[in-house]
């Protein structure tokens, strides 16, 4: 009676692991054209931006140089963007603003990811366990068949046949998505470095600006006192007389 149970449910389970992988399959191709059309809009020429950017931060214009960055749709230039707000407080404080920017802005463009890849990883396997139970199947309408029937085990034979689809199917979903994760994953990855490099850039621009207000700060100071020297050196020599 028990095992009469367990091929009923094997039987119907062969067929939830197809619908299953095929519902699987349509999100998949779902996620795949949606992260697609995400980065097609998003595209960034980092290296023509990044030049626009030293150009104007050194004329500094920074104001111009925030309106170039608004401009572009790409998530690295709206993390460079933020960072921006702090341009006044520093190189460390933008630096700082650059990684949580990036933190923020990573579930958006590595969403879909993990179910891309969790499929990629185990539809094989739901193929596969699709194959065991249909295979199960199988057995048991063979075991019911008289022996020397021709017709009963063509039945059987074409069982099998059907329960290897299953592992079939579960491979052709596998193989798109692991495809997809792998691409995805390195944009992904691109969006964070085109942030780094821009970002590199505007503090470089601080550093500069920094570095050069120092320079002219000390010229500065020499200046007053070489002007404070030659003031006093006449009435020190007054003072000897």
């Amino acid at each position: 009676m028990l095992i009469e149970k367990l091929v009923y449910v094997a039987q119907l389970g062969a067929r939830v692991v197809l619908y299953l992988l095929i519902g699987l399959s349509i999100l998949s191709i779902g996620t795949i054209v949606e992260r697609w059309w995400y980065f097609r809009r998003r595209r960034l020429n980092v290296v023509e931006t990044s030049e626009k950017l030293k150009k104007l931060l050194r004329s500094g214009d920074v104001n111009a140089a925030r309106a170039e960055l608004k401009s572009q749709r790409a998530p690295s230039a709206a993390i460079v963007l933020e960072s921006m707000d702090w341009y006044a407080d520093g190189p460390e404080a933008v630096e700082q603003i650059l990684a949580k920017g990036t933190r923020d802005r990573r579930p958006q463009f590595e969403s879909g990811l993990l179910f891309l890849g969790t499929l990629g990883n185990n539809a094989p396997f739901i193929g596969l366990f699709g194959t065991v139970l249909g295979i199960l199947t199988a057995f048991q309408q063979l075991g019911q068949t008289q022996a020397g029937s021709s017709g009963g085990m063509g039945n059987v034979m074409g069982s099998i046949g059907e329960s290897l689809v299953a592992t079939a199917v579960g491979i052709l979903v596998a193989l798109p998505a692991v495809i997809a994760y792998n691409v995805f994953q390195k944009k992904a990855v691109d969006v964070e470095d085109q942030a780094a490099s821009m970002g590199n850039v505007v503090i470089a621009s601080l550093k500069a600006n920094h570095e050069a207000a120092s320079t002219n700060g000390t010229r500065h100071a020499h200046g007053k006192a070489a002007e404070h020297r030659g003031t006093s050196t006449p009435a020190a020599s007054e003072a000897g007389a």
